[in-house]
């Protein structure tokens, strides 16, 4: 229960359908001793917990807070800072979702003797010949099939969405009929959790400063291999990025390739940069262990991407995908995610092309 709408929603219909409800709430990130600029907020604030406990009392169950601050941060910030310092952009929801919000959670449910673990998500779980996946949730507009790739047979099967089937008006109706009309009207927040002020760069220099000291003067190139500027270090950058270069180069430039190994930062001018295969690794294939060959499956590469015709294949590292027509700003790091039809046939984390380029 993050104080949210959703997690309220979802505890009370459980409570109602008759579930002896445990409610806990996830200490996961101590952001006053980060040195950010802006006030905690999301799961993590005191208000938040707050809530979260206040509509326990009210529904007569019992409520913890979970101290997963540790775990949090071998399994999420800890990588959240590996992958930038390698050159990709990372995904820290997923990788929360899959360590922290299911792994850590179910052991902490088997603590407490606990069947079932439960949560918000707009999502749906499904069974077919012994397997468990997720699939699509009724609201396509707040479906969040696309951050859960990464669970487990044993958390799919011991885990409950009671928001699936639902529309989020629906949510907010019965949160509004209950008597949570600030919940109702609570704005969401998309921000990383453990970085409120969105500034991801003042984070990577706070956790590691001797290392972005370094690599400032790193060099901008064309997509000739010509040297056009410097800037303040490759971790800074993502691939598809327009804004935000730190520099003026006469015409609209964006992030094309990164190059950690050199700290070079490869900028075009072009209008995309599109690719038609992909691959992938540290696949967790859901519905199936295998694709069906030639079939047309559906794959995002980032959370609100539409998605595109695609065929896969099984690698020995992985998996590659071929994409039916030209996919532009794939990021390293980021996470594909493969549908068959509604079902989550499989997800992985995006893996960098492999480019020979010449600097002159």
């Amino acid at each position: 229960m993050s104080g949210g709408i959703d997690s309220t929603v979802a505890a009370m219909l459980l409570h109602d359908e008759g579930y002896e409800v445990i409610g806990v709430t996830m200490k996961t990130w101590d952001y006053a001793h980060s040195g950010g600029s802006k006030k905690e907020t999301g799961c993590c604030s005191l208000d938040s917990l707050q809530d979260a406990r206040r509509v326990a009392v009210d529904m007569g169950f019992h409520h913890f807070i979970l101290d997963l601050r540790e775990e949090f941060g071998e399994a999420v910030i800890d990588d959240f800072v590996s992958e930038y310092l390698a050159g990709r952009t990372p995904n820290p929801c997923i990788l929360c979702n899959t360590h922290i919000k299911w792994d850590a959670l179910l052991r902490r449910a088997d603590a407490l003797s606990c069947e079932w673990i439960a949560t918000g998500h707009y999502a749906r779980t499904r069974q077919e010949e012994g397997r468990h996946f997720i699939s699509r949730a009724a609201d396509l507009q707040k479906d969040q099939s696309y951050v859960l790739w990464g669970l487990s047979q044993e958390c799919l099967q011991r885990t409950v969405f009671p928001l699936g089937d639902m529309q989020k008006p629906e949510v907010r109706a019965i949160a509004q009929t209950r008597g949570y009309q600030e919940l109702a009207g609570k704005a969401e927040s998309y921000e990383i959790c453990f970085i409120p002020d969105n500034d991801y760069r003042d984070f990577l220099r706070r956790r590691e400063p001797d290392k972005l000291k370094a690599l400032e003067g790193g060099l901008f190139v064309d997509a000739e291999g010509r040297v056009i500027g410097r800037h303040d270090g490759y971790p800074f950058f993502t691939i598809g990025q327009r804004k935000g270069l730190g520099a003026a180069f006469g015409k609209p430039m964006f992030v094309s390739e990164i190059h950690p190994e050199s700290n070079v930062v490869v900028l075009s001018d072009a209008q995309e940069m599109p690719t038609r295969t992909m691959d992938i690794a540290r696949v967790n294939w859901q519905k199936r262990d295998n694709p069906t060959d030639d079939q047309p499956y559906v794959t995002k590469i980032r959370y609100r991407d539409p998605g595109q015709f695609s065929t896969i294949q099984r690698t020995q590292e992985g998996a590659r995908i071929f994409f039916s027509g030209s996919v532009k700003s794939i990021a390293p790091g980021q996470s594909a995610v493969v549908y068959d039809g509604p079902d989550l046939l499989c997800g992985g984390i995006i893996c960098p092309p492999i480019i020979d380029r010449e600097l002159q």
